[in-house]
């Protein structure tokens, strides 16, 4: 029997594949860092490598830099892969076809926002702080709780998107083969496109249409301007 391989539009696997891959590093290196100025909450026997405190904030600054793009993309073009509607009310049907779906869409959801936490705590810290042996500040044990959050949230995301698509899913997201109209070619116009189009009437119509979701939207775009205005007010 043939298996039929689902198609992800290139750009999301370009840039869900990025963030990943910075994500993946910045929670290693968040917990050898951890585990180097801290430790409280139990421990691993790893190198005591005082500069990979440097390192987890360059790739977390790279999954920053990212990070704004796949929000976009997710918010607009892969709207539907985010909770709708109807999507609470489904959940509470353990036994219907189709509840893993509406699952996956929450954990896609949380890990949005469970990024932006991190990374808005991490901008709020003073890279001072735990080389002097500070660990009790709030940003601090906040940025520490938002990786808990992220390391859960990606958890439940790879085990949702197992049960959701299996093997043939996880071979998608890697497949370098793309249908003409995602052409990287293509990008500059439709980013053109899509800028004319922007109007105060889509703007409203997007208001009125779109449910409480919105919100987080803001939020995380919000979050994430603070983020870089207040850390640049830190440094000045």
């Amino acid at each position: 029997m043939k298996i039929i391989q689902p198609y992800q539009p290139l750009l999301l696997r370009i840039v869900h594949g990025l963030t990943a891959l910075f994500l993946i590093l910045a929670m290693i290196t968040a917990y050898w860092t951890y585990d180097v100025y801290d430790g409280r909450w139990g421990q691993i026997p790893l190198p005591k490598f005082e500069e990979i405190e440097g390192i987890h904030g360059t790739f977390a600054l790279w999954t920053l830099l990212i990070f704004p793009t796949l929000v976009f993309y997710a918010f607009h073009q892969g709207r539907k892969r985010l909770i709708q509607r109807n999507t609470f009310s489904k959940l509470s049907h353990v036994s219907q076809k189709g509840w893993s779906y509406h699952l996956h869409r929450v954990i896609n959801t949380l890990m949005l926002f469970s990024l932006t936490f991190a990374v808005f705590t991490g901008k709020m810290m003073d890279e001072k702080w735990l080389p002097n042996g500070e660990l009790n500040h709030s940003w601090y044990l906040a940025h520490l709780l938002s990786w808990l959050i992220m390391f859960i949230s990606l958890a439940g995301h790879l085990l949702v998107s197992a049960k959701v698509g299996g093997l043939p899913f996880f071979v998608s997201m890697f497949n370098w083969f793309y249908k003409p109209q995602d052409s990287p070619v293509q990008w500059r116009n439709n980013l053109k496109t899509y800028w004319q189009n922007i109007n105060f009437s889509w703007v409203k119509l997007w208001w009125k249409q779109t449910y409480w979701i919105k919100w987080l939207e803001l939020l995380i775009w919000l979050s994430l301007g603070a983020a870089w205005i207040l850390a640049l007010i830190k440094e000045a």
